[in-house]
């Protein structure tokens, strides 16, 4: 089963590598990782996407708690979230091909961000099936280079909207804020 983190750390070097290295410590692959700023200043947030069943996900929850640049884990494989991919894909597509990937383009909702004498750039957002769907219907056409973000995934509602993000408790009951 796909289990699906949000992880809040210091925006940090080196904060990064650590969290990789606790998964790959833990023989579990990162399925999918994306990094980017949250609303906070000086808090980055990562959404990891690892296969485990229900107890290694709590494992894993606890472990992240471990490191010190951790300020908040979020399991949201099972609450209601909205859940987002996107791809940028160059397909060859000459003037006689051109119309056809457009029209596949317009049927998925994509868009066309670059046209080129012999092939297009088209951008993609939505769930990983959806992108999935699109790489399958231009295959025949030739796909030139393709570029995923990976899995961006966040809980509906305001629940965890305004948690606190230093000194929360982990799942086993020590608290986060600067551990060793």
């Amino acid at each position: 089963m796909l289990t699906t983190f949000a992880v809040y750390v210091d925006d940090q070097p080196g904060v990064l590598a650590r969290v990789a290295s606790l998964f790959r410590r833990r023989a579990f692959n990162i399925e999918s990782l994306t990094v980017g700023h949250s609303d906070r200043p000086g808090v980055s947030r990562m959404t990891i996407v690892i296969d485990t069943d229900e107890l290694g996900g709590r494992r894993m929850e606890a472990h992240l708690y471990k490191l010190v640049n951790v300020l908040r884990v979020e399991n949201i494989t099972s609450v209601p979230a909205v859940v987002r991919d996107l791809a940028i894909i160059k397909v060859a597509a000459d003037a006689e091909a051109r119309p056809h990937v457009m029209q596949l383009v317009e049927v998925f909702r994509a868009r066309v961000i670059d046209v080129a004498p012999d092939s297009l750039i088209i951008e993609i957002t939505g769930a990983e099936d959806k992108i999935d769907g699109l790489l399958g219907v231009l295959q025949p056409y030739g796909i030139v280079e393709m570029a995923r973000t990976g899995r961006v995934a966040m809980a509906r509602g305001m629940k965890n909207a305004d948690a606190p993000t230093v000194g929360t408790a982990a799942p086993d009951g020590s608290s986060t804020a600067s551990e060793t």
